[in-house]
Parts: C-alpha cells; structure tokens; sequence
C-alpha cells in the first residue's frame, strides 16, 4: 500500500505573565507586572540546588512569604535563613522587603497556573457536577475543530512531512515536555527514531546539534516566541527541517514561522489549560503513521513483544554472533 493512501485512508476514517524569553519588558495593558516570575524564569539554571529550592518555595507560597522573617522562610525550605537572603539577592533583589513589595504587586491581576485554575472553579460555582460538565463542553468545541476540513487539510501535511523524515524531534518545555515524552514513546513503539528537546539554557544547545537534514520537528509551544522556541524554529531553518507546530492559534509569531499548524484549543486563555484535545490530535498523528507505514509500526510491536517474552521468561538476550555457552 502507497504510503499516502494509507494516511489518507486514516484521515478519512479517524475523525472524531511569565515571559519565557527572559526579557524584562511590561505585560500587556492591564495585567500587573510578575518581576519575580521573570527574574526566577530567566535565573533558574544558573542557581544553586539550594537557591532553586528556596525560590521554588517562594514562588509556590507567595502570600505566606509576604508575612514571613527569612528565618521561617529558611524553616520551611529546610534551610539556613542566610541561603534564604542570598537566594533573594542573586534573583536580582536588594533584600526581602523588596521581594515582598514585588510579590504584593504582581498579586493583583496574575495568570499563573494556580489563578487559572481557580477562576475555572469558580466558573463552575465550585461544584464537580458542573466542572465536569464545563469540561466536557470545552472537550466537545475541540473536538469538532478537529473534524473540520481545514484541520484535515493540515492534518496531512503534518503527515506528509513527519512519513518522510527520517528522525523526529518533538519539542516540550516545561509541563509540556511531559506529553512530548508521552509522543516520543508512542512513535518509538510504531517503529519511528524520535528524540525529545525539552531543555533549556546551555543543555538545549546540546540537544539542538542532533538535528540534522532529513529530520522533522513536532513543536507543542503557546503563546510568545520564547527564546528556546525561537532557537529551534531557527535552527531547523538553517538545515531546511520541517516544523509541524502545535498550538492554541494558527496567527502568533510562531506560528508564522512553521511550515504546518495544526491549531489545537485548550480551553479559554484565562482559564486552566486542558490537554486532551492536545492529546488526541497527537493520537491522530501517531496512527496516521502507522498507516502511512504499517509494516515498520507491526514489526516494531513485534520486536517489543519479543523483548516483553524474554524478560518475563528470564531469558538471555543473545546477538546473532555470539558464541554458544
């Protein structure tokens, strides 16, 4: 069988703030500056275990920290109060009233995970009957956008794009890299050389010198062009690299710098973002290419089958060549 037929066939059958760039720049009109978040996001590699620890409880108990003395602050982080105040101060602040007026300020109108979340339980009056059912609708509105033709029409371009390649590379970072290592794993059960680029700072080079020509990228990435995002959007045009971009809009910088956008709703933009549809559309993609190759997914279940058989048995894996005991 043509390998576009089999996509084809699938298709037809299948349907159902913090600025990561590091910039110390103003949010939008209207929403309260986060210079903590900035600062934490933009320092994060560079400190120590036990500064990441500190900031990490700062930024996960913010209104605790700003009735806290450094000493209860080091009590809680299980540390010395004296690593709290260095923690503060290589985050770019003179010391802990700083810090709290900081904190106090970007309290008023924030976006983070935690304050989405809230206003989505409050949408839903706080009742799970009605957050499921909230749920489902957002679930049910994304996935009539992923019956539409026009996701179709990218839907085998995507496919087109990823048969060919010759490795994929899918990139995540944050939470996200968590479902780019979910889709990594899926394609290495259907027979495809994949690898994840989910770093960030100096270890995101090193993971961006295994691309090569004749690859593809799977980027899931929202919202600004990210400096890690824009680094592997311009390294996969230097080598000529197709790029399938997931997101949650087909008009953001970088969705003009992808070669195919498969626009994925995750619920309201300030509201808690929800994955499922984001999910789904990378199980289309998954079994689009198994059709589009069937024989290399078959034999490569059959391979981890046989491996499944020999460490249930306690068997020794032997290579073709190696001597008999």
């Amino acid at each position: 069988m043509a390998e576009g037929a089999g996509i084809k066939r699938f298709v037809l059958a299948s349907s159902p703030s913090i600025h990561a760039d590091g910039t110390d720049r103003p949010d939008v009109a209207g929403k309260a500056r986060d210079l903590f978040s900035e600062r934490y996001e933009r320092r994060r590699d560079r400190l120590s275990p036990a500064f990441q620890r500190v900031a990490g409880y700062i930024d996960a108990n913010r209104l605790a920290v700003l009735t806290s003395s450094a000493i209860e602050i080091a009590r809680a982080a299980g540390t010395s109060d004296a690593t709290v105040i260095r923690t503060v101060q290589a985050l770019g602040f003179a010391g802990l009233q700083e810090l709290r007026r900081e904190l106090a300020a970007g309290l008023g109108q924030r976006t983070t995970p935690a304050d989405n979340l809230k206003r989505t339980l409050d949408d839903a009056e706080e009742q799970i009957d009605a957050a499921v059912e909230n749920l489902l609708d957002v679930y049910a509105a994304g996935l009539e956008v992923l019956r539409s033709a026009g996701f179709r029409e990218n839907l085998m371009k995507a496919l087109s794009a990823l048969n060919d390649a010759r490795r994929i590379f899918v990139f995540g970072i944050g939470p996200t890299a968590h479902i780019a290592a979910y889709f990594a794993a899926r394609l290495r059960r259907k027979g495809r050389q994949q690898q994840v680029i989910d770093r960030t700072g100096a270890g995101l080079a090193d993971q961006l010198l295994e691309l090569a020509p004749g690859d593809a990228v799977v980027m899931l990435a929202y919202g600004s062009l990210y400096k890690e995002a824009n680094a592997t959007l311009a390294e996969a045009r230097r080598l000529r690299l197709p790029v399938i971009l997931i997101s949650d809009s087909a008009q953001s910088e970088l969705s003009s710098r992808a070669q195919v956008v498969l626009a994925v709703p995750r619920g309201r933009n300030d509201r808690f973002a929800l994955h499922g549809v984001t999910v789904f559309c990378l199980e289309m993609l998954l079994l689009g290419l198994a059709a589009g190759d069937s024989e290399k997914a078959l034999a490569a279940l059959a391979d981890l089958e046989r491996l499944r058989q020999v460490l249930r048995s306690g068997r020794k894996i032997m290579s073709a060549d190696s001597e008999d005991e």
